[in-house]
This record gives C-alpha cells, structure tokens and sequence, in this order.
C-alpha cells in the first residue's frame, strides 16, 4: 500500500530540513567566533574528555614551573649569602695568620681584635639572613632567627660585651624545607645553620670539646679572646680549624649549585612538557579555520538551496497553488 503525502507533511519535512541546516550553520558559527571545535561536550564527548585531561595536566605543570621558580630564587640566595660567609672566613683566617706573626705588638694584635669583632657581628647578620621575609638558615622554624643578636639588658651582641647568649652555643633547627617540582618528585632547597656554621656548642661543654669544634661563631670568638691575650700560638693552631670550616662550606656552596643546576634540568623539562601538552591540547580542542570556513560556505548554499526549494513547495496563496 502507497503512503499518501500531503502537503503538511512536505511542508513539516522542509522545515526540519531547513532548521537542521540553520543548526549545522550556528556550530560552524560557533567554531569560526571562537576558534574551538569543542563548545560544549555534545560537540565531541570523547574529545572533551581529553581536553579536560590536558587542561588539568597544563595546570599542575604551571604549579610546578612556578615551585621550580620559588627554589631557584630561594637556592640562589642561599649560594650568595654562603659565598659572603665565605668572603668571612677568608678574611678571618688572613688575620689569624697576620695575628700569629712573632713580631706583632700587643696593640697590633687588638687593633686585629676590633676587626676580628666586626666579622663575628657580620656573620651572626648573615646567619639571620631573610629571603621573602622567612630565615634562610633556621630549617622549617622559618619565623624565627636562629641566631641571638641581644644581649643582657638588650645590649647588642658584640663580642666585647658577652651577651645573655652566645651564637656559638645555639643549634639551628635540622628540618628540610621541600618543594615539589614535579609529580612525585620532591627537593630540600634549603641549607641549616648546622651545616653553614657549625653544630652549637653547650654552655656546660668541656675544654676538649670547645677546642675541637669547628663552628664559626665559636672560633671567632677564641680568636678574639687569644689576640687579647696575646696567645699567638694559639691563634697559629686555630687556623687548621679555620681551614676545616671553609672546606665545608665550599662543599655546602658546591651542594647548593649541584640543586641549582638540577633545579634548571627541571625547569626545561617542565618547559618542554608545558609545549607537548599545548599542542596536544590544540589538536583536540582547536578549529581547523580554513575547514571551518570551507564548511560554513558550503551549509550556506545548502541553506540557500533549500529556501529556495521551499519557496516552490510552500505557495503563498491558493491561486499560486492552483496556478
């Protein structure tokens, strides 16, 4: 049996015709106002997908280049302040070794005294360095100085004046302060005064112990006390130790441009995942604008044909019709 058509159901299939050709034409609108393929998750629900995906890696990568930022900055810091620690102590030992020369007059050896004083005060201001208003050398106890620089009755921390409590009798904290620069991977990017400086010396320590410890406060202030009193032998022996103590800060300074160079390996790699990611990225979500166009051009003719058709089929009056 034959299916009649009548003239509504022509004129109920040119109009969904027509409203299919306008739907095709606004996505390609869409796509050419926009320059993306995918609005909207109907456009493409496994595409998005995938699009959802790169944008969270891209986001997490962004957090990681701005962490490997933070380190680098705070490990370039930490290797100029060793380095001015460094400067210290090369001055420090040039005096010793002036100081210990037989031939110097007691007034030689104070007018040394008073320098050997300004170095130590130095050298507690560089323990209390600060980077972005934390304390470079405290370990994670980064609001706190690790350094004491009052004295008794808030006299300030001179040598000359023995203070409530000396640097060399203080420990800094030993925490590590990490940073993640990438998924499962994670960097101390800081030095502790302990491994700068030296390990704090008790206030019930022994002589023997006093003498063998290398720690930097403790041995600017034996050398002050041995240019007071004219203890040059002393001061010939206490340049070994000196020597030990800058040998481990160069091993501490050469540790920090060991992170640093690592810190940059990570922040190309990160650099390179940042372009894979975009391109991928481009690819999924990105329109195709000469396609687009070309596409756009060809559903307004379609458009353009079926109004067109339609103008044949829907007559404007009965006489049109029985024309």
């Amino acid at each position: 049996m034959s299916l009649r058509v009548t003239q509504s159901m022509m004129n109920t299939q040119l109009l969904r015709n027509i409203s299919n050709n306008l739907g095709r034409m606004n996505t390609l609108q869409n796509q050419l106002s926009t320059g993306m393929k995918i609005n909207k998750p109907s456009d493409d629900p496994v595409g998005i997908t995938f699009a959802l995906r790169y944008r969270s890696e891209l986001d997490a990568n962004d957090q990681y280049t701005k962490n490997v930022s933070s380190s680098l900055s705070m490990l370039e810091y930490t290797d100029t302040t060793v380095g001015q620690a460094g400067d210290i102590m090369q001055r420090f030992r040039e005096l010793l070794v002036k100081g210990a020369n037989g031939a110097m007059e007691q007034t030689s050896l104070d007018a040394i005294k008073v320098e050997v004083s300004q170095l130590y005060n130095q050298m507690v201001e560089i323990g209390n360095s600060q980077f972005n208003g934390k304390q470079v050398f405290n370990g994670e106890f980064t609001g706190e100085k690790p350094y004491p620089t009052m004295g008794v009755e808030g006299t300030p921390d001179l040598i000359a004046v023995p203070p409530l409590l000396k640097a060399f009798q203080v420990s800094s904290d030993n925490g590590s302060i990490q940073y993640e620069l990438a998924a499962s991977m994670k960097l101390g990017i800081n030095l502790v005064g302990n491994e700068v400086f030296g390990e704090g010396i008790s206030p019930t320590a022994t002589q023997a112990e006093i003498e063998s410890s290398d720690n930097v406060f403790l041995l600017l202030q034996r050398a002050h006390d041995m240019l007071g009193a004219g203890d040059q032998v002393g001061i010939s022996k206490l340049i070994e130790q000196v020597d030990t103590r800058m040998n481990t800060m160069l091993t501490k300074r050469a540790e920090v441009g060991a992170r640093i160079n690592r810190v940059g390996i990570v922040q190309q790699r990160l650099d390179d995942i940042t372009i894979n990611l975009k391109t991928v990225q481009a690819k999924t979500e990105d329109a195709d604008m000469a396609e687009v166009i070309t596409n756009m051009k060809t559903e307004e003719n379609v458009y353009q044909a079926s109004l067109s058709v339609g103008a044949q089929l829907i007559r404007p009056s009965l006489v049109d019709f029985l024309r």
